[in-house]
């Protein structure tokens, strides 16, 4: 696969709340302790309220800064020094939000009606059981909670939870909230909006309701007005990997939500011809995550849940032994945060750290984040895993959320502390390599078999490349200096010490 590749640095996805405590604080840190290791910084949400029952995914004000994390001034001025993205939720809002308390209120007398949707909407003459068991949802159960809307209960259309309520999109009240906000977000310094949940947004009769042409059509519409604002867009979709392929022909970028369980996989057992496979296929224009805010998939790598069951890169059989990898690796805390040990469930991910997933293995966790930067696309590095963080048990016991156990609130004191790790160190001096050495604005080739993988950046006379071998989890990094000559690193562990640069 040779893949030209404009240059594009590493980014960092962050809460402000956990990782500073407010927006100012978060640029503070991004300017002093962590000054050039980032180009661009993915803030989850920040509007009001950060803190409700899905960690802000469920807003009450989408077009406002929560005022104990800042002001607009400040997310503008993160925009002003850093590629800048922020969420746009366009599958629901909080059922607490004013336009949902007042048609909860006055029913179909409020103006805002037409917003939400119910089952009616989408099922005006009735839903069969077919029509209803062939509705695709990331959690147990029907999308639906029983709610009374003025004097009246309806079934309110409730994708993930009975706080998080459901736009209809074909309703221009909806789609008017949306196009204010997406406009509210590109003149706040936005330059590219991360669609969360998209792949349910639509709802039509007769189909799952998930990644349905109609969705595209929405995408489309939504990343046509998005350009006209100057923003690019970000598709957020966990599903089998044709359809990423497909999504990523169709958008700016796409998730590589892939790569992440295909390295697992690799690392633990020394076969990389999934990995390969994928590498051969997979969308140019990604973005390479390792981990996010949620758990790591794996419905990305096994067979098509939807349809005919197209086998997936991984049999059920390696998905199995993956996740049952990681809950070992992770002395069993992961299998306490996933699944129905823990709420807000994910029928599709594992919940835990992925330096924890690793089993806290550092040569293991540098070589999958080596192969995650050499990897064409964009990087982003999660604030938890860019400090190499385990799994936090004691938040997952207070909260009980199961995606709690890798979202722990970082003290500045623990943020000095971790970066100076040897392994954060380490991590560090790879991510300043990937930014600053000009083969990474050239093509990518990739090389190898068995349990070797190869990847080579070429920009005219300057090299780097990356020679893994699975089997063993050891990793040679050659590239050229200033000066032209060649340079060698076969352990990554060195990085925390040695400059690749060379200078």
């Amino acid at each position: 696969m040779d893949t030209a590749q404009a240059r594009e640095g590493v980014q960092l996805i962050a809460y402000a709340d956990r990782l500073g405590g407010s927006l100012a604080q978060l640029r503070e840190i991004l300017d002093g302790p962590m000054a050039g290791l980032f180009t661009g910084v993915h803030i989850l949400p920040f509007f009001t309220p950060f803190d409700g029952a899905d960690a802000g995914f469920d807003p009450m004000d989408h077009a406002a800064v929560d005022p104990r994390l800042g002001t607009w001034d400040d997310v503008r001025a993160l925009g002003a020094e850093y590629t800048l993205m922020v969420d746009l939720i366009v599958n629901h809002v909080s059922a607490d939000s004013a336009e949902f308390r007042d048609v909860v209120a006055r029913g179909d007398e409020s103006p805002h009606a037409g917003m939400f949707l119910t089952m009616d909407d989408v099922y005006p003459l009735g839903a069969t059981e077919a029509d209803l068991v062939g509705i695709y949802r990331p959690r147990p159960g029907l999308p639906f909670a029983v709610l009374t809307l003025g004097r009246r209960k309806r079934l309110v259309w409730t994708t993930f939870t009975s706080q998080q309520i459901d736009l209809n999109l074909a309703n221009p009240t909806a789609r008017a909230y949306l196009d204010r906000v997406l406009t509210t977000l590109a003149q706040g310094g936005v330059s590219m909006v991360r669609l969360d949940a998209v792949g349910y947004a639509i709802k039509s009769a007769g189909t799952s309701s998930f990644m349905t042409p109609q969705t595209f059509g929405f995408i489309d519409e939504l990343t046509a007005r998005a350009r006209e604002l100057g923003v690019q867009v970000l598709v957020e979709i966990h599903a089998h990997f044709e359809r990423q392929i497909a999504i990523g022909s169709a958008v700016d970028r796409v998730y590589d939500f892939a790569l992440p369980p295909l390295l697992l996989h690799s690392l633990s057992t020394g076969d990389a011809a999934p990995l390969h496979r994928w590498l051969d296929v997979r969308p140019a224009n990604a973005v390479t995550v390792l981990d996010t805010h949620d758990g790591i998939g794996v419905i990305d790598v096994g067979p098509d849940q939807m349809g005919d069951g197209r086998p997936g890169l991984l049999t059920p059989d390696q998905v199995h032994d993956l996740v049952e990898g990681i809950h070992e690796r992770s002395g069993g805390s992961s299998r306490k945060a996933t699944g129905w040990a823990a709420s807000n469930l994910d029928v599709y991910q594992v919940n835990c750290t992925y330096y924890d997933a690793l089993g806290r293995d550092d040569r293991a966790y540098l070589i999958a984040r080596a192969v995650q930067f050499f990897t064409p696309g964009i990087p982003q590095v999660y604030y938890v895993g860019l400090l190499a963080g385990g799994n936090d048990m004691d938040l997952l016991a207070r909260s009980g959320v199961g995606r709690d156990i890798n979202r722990h609130s970082y003290t500045r004191a623990e943020i000095d502390s971790d970066l100076a790790r040897p392994v954060v160190a380490a991590l560090s001096g790879l991510i300043r390599f990937r930014n600053t050495h000009p083969a990474f604005a050239g093509e990518c080739t990739v090389g190898g078999g068995g349990d070797r993988l190869t990847l080579t950046w070429t920009e005219g006379a300057h090299t780097a490349a990356l020679d893994v071998a699975f089997a063993t989890k050891e990793a040679t990094l050659t590239w050229t200096g200033p000066d032209g000559t060649a340079r060698t690193c076969t352990d990554l562990r060195e990085l925390a010490t040695v400059d690749p640069s060379g200078s």
